[in-house]
């Protein structure tokens, strides 16, 4: 994947990515879910949805046990990287994806929103790792680190 400036690197973060950061049952995906987190946050270019959010509460508190307290904490500063709010564009951009690309609509979905959103990159262990989806590039989180994208773990001054 070519490198850009982490400017104009938005990355669209998956669900699995964010419960992968609070789940110690696998210290090195937990490890690499946090460098990529860290990144995004000091460099200003994480983005999520709003069916993201959704489903990362559900799960953690369900799967993972966390107190709905921490949850909605985490929730509340996600709101910060400008959530997309799943409207009927986005559907019909969705099933576009569905259907050209054979994934499921879960997934597309996803897809539709990072684009929508402005993001280049999806950050997740779900879909193929270098795979381009209607100009959004697939990473898988665990094959790269911020780095090889461009994005600098300390962002230069402002």
């Amino acid at each position: 994947m070519a490198s850009v400036t982490a400017a104009t690197a938005i990355v669209f973060v998956d669900t699995p990515v964010l419960l992968a950061a609070d789940d110690a049952f696998d210290a090195v995906q937990q490890a690499q879910a946090r460098s990529w987190l860290q990144a995004l946050w000091k460099n200003r270019v994480g983005r999520v949805s709003t069916q993201v959010l959704a489903d990362y509460y559900v799960t953690a508190t369900r799967t993972f046990g966390m107190s709905t307290g921490d949850a909605r904490a985490k929730l509340r500063r996600f709101q910060l990287w400008q959530p997309w709010q799943i409207d009927h564009r986005t559907v019909e951009t969705a099933w576009g994806v569905e259907a050209r690309f054979g994934l499921p609509y879960w997934d597309a979905l996803m897809v539709a929103c990072a684009a929508q959103s402005g993001a280049q990159h999806v950050l997740t262990p779900s879909l193929q790792h270098g795979k381009q989806i209607d100009g959004v590039s697939i990473i898988n989180p665990y094959r790269m680190m911020p780095a090889d994208i461009g994005i600098l773990e300390e962002p230069l001054p402002l």
